[in-house]
């Protein structure tokens, strides 16, 4: 169960728990506020087995509403950053028979919603065995989201041994985002300072961690560089910062050295893992090498055929809107990540399966592209993507972010020389166009997915 998480609050109740800004509350306020919910919810005729969507983000209230709904065993599905079709999108797949909204103002709306479908099964077995449920979202990039239902309590389990510390972490994944509870939930188990900045700009980002004396910055690879790009580890004191774990795609090995070379007084950690699967404990080689060993006693993985095949303690129930097939019948996950094995045990993630170029029957992982293009002083960010050839079925792109003041006309002949050096033939971007900077999601990663160039 998730009580004893919810009890640890009451034991960390002289600690500070959450800054947002310059205001701090106290693990004491948040438990308070989860036995105000839960009373609140219970009186509006909230149920076990109810399926709630919570549109909030890491706030006092966010946080308390989410532990509040998980001790009334109700299956909650948050939402952070969505639009309204979206979420009626989610809430339809979802089940859901209640709607959660908390604003920026704290003002709470529980709303009972018209579903005339019966609960899904998985929801069925998780009421009828006691547990709270947690349903989380792909990112839908390439179709609709997926929606994944997991074992709270289950879920939770992995967090119990989690010694008590004082550390202060800032939260930057989202609140719907498997890194960013991972990270909620580390830091609530072990009684650390949550600190949430009013938005995901670098320099707020930046001052948070200047102002708060942040220890821990999670973040992704493109993030990262957008901070180095900002100047904002220049114009504010990080000298607080132990640790920059970083994830969710692959790192491009020369910007994890620009970043080094930025910051050398933190430990650059490479993290892994799925929404599916949770996330992996790992250990990386160095802090400037992205080869990383999983050394979890939760989970284990196999390599097949290239692919990273995971199975673990904490992975989901199943999908409500999705068929199995990413699931072998004894439970290994296929992730879809290509990874490289050293003799050691040490891996290299080179990227996703789907985001190959096949150049006539050759395979090109970005990643790979994108690192020797940031080994070049006057490139400040690049994407390296596949678009379609009619002689050789795709051929590689590359969308590239100047350093200030380059001339482009020499910049893009240095390119082509120092791909042609550095990579073999078929390898080299055939096309370079240059942007102010490169496209992303809102949960920091690149996007791939590109228009067809017009003919000619």
């Amino acid at each position: 169960m998730s009580d004893w998480l919810i009890e640890r609050f009451s034991d960390y109740k002289d600690r500070p728990f959450l800054a947002q800004g310059s205001q701090v509350h106290t693990y004491g306020e948040l438990a308070q506020q989860v036995a105000t919910y839960g009373a609140t919810f219970q009186e509006q005729g909230l149920q076990a087995g109810d399926v709630v969507t919570l549109e909030a983000d890491y706030s006092l209230h966010g946080i308390a509403a989410l532990f509040a709904l998980f001790k009334l065993h109700a299956i909650v599905a948050p939402i952070a950053t969505a639009s309204e079709a979206e979420i009626d999108l989610r809430r339809q797949v979802a089940h859901a028979n209640w709607s959660l909204h908390i604003n920026h103002d704290a003002d709470l709306t529980l709303t009972a919603l018209d579903c005339q479908s019966a609960p899904h099964p998985l929801v069925t077995e998780l009421t009828e065995s006691g547990h709270a449920g947690l349903i989380l979202f792909s990112s839908g990039s390439t179709g609709q989201p997926k929606a994944m239902i997991h074992n709270t309590d289950q879920f939770l389990e992995q967090f119990t041994k989690k010694r008590r510390r004082r550390l202060s972490i800032l939260i930057f994944l989202l609140f719907d985002h498997i890194g960013g509870l991972n990270t909620l939930f580390n830091g609530l188990a072990s009684g650390a300072l949550i600190v949430s900045p009013s938005s995901r700009d670098a320099n707020v980002v930046a001052e948070a961690i200047q102002r708060h004396s942040v220890n821990l910055l999670p973040a992704s690879p493109t993030f990262l560089n957008l901070f180095l790009l900002s100047g904002a580890h220049q114009n504010y004191d990080l000298s607080s910062l132990r640790f920059i774990t970083y994830g969710t795609e692959p790192m491009p090995e020369s910007l994890l050295l620009r970043l080094k070379a930025a910051l050398p007084d933190a430990a650059f950690i490479q993290t892994f893992g799925t929404s599916e699967t949770g996330i992996s404990q790992t250990t990386s080689r160095s802090s400037s090498s992205t080869q990383i060993k999983i050394d979890d006693p939760n989970s284990e993985y196999k390599i097949v055929d290239g692919e990273l095949w995971l199975r673990s303690k904490s992975q989901i129930l199943g999908y409500l809107n999705h068929e199995m097939s990413r699931f072998t019948p004894d439970g290994w996950f296929k992730t879809g990540d290509l990874v490289e094995e050293a003799a050691d045990g040490f891996l290299t993630i080179t990227g996703r399966r789907e985001d190959i170029i096949n150049v006539g029957g050759e395979k090109v992982t970005p990643s790979e592209v994108e690192s020797t293009l940031l080994e070049i002083p006057e490139v400040a960010d690049c994407l390296v993507y596949g678009e379609r050839n009619a002689i050789t079925g795709q051929n590689v792109a590359a969308e590239i972010v100047p350093a200030q003041g380059s001339d482009l006309k020499t910049l893009k002949r240095k390119i082509k020389q120092h791909c042609r050096k550095a990579l073999s033939p078929f390898k080299v971007p055939a096309r370079i166009q240059f942007s102010d900077q490169t496209t992303f999601s809102d949960r920091f990663k690149k996007s791939r997915v590109r228009p067809n160039p017009p003919p000619g």
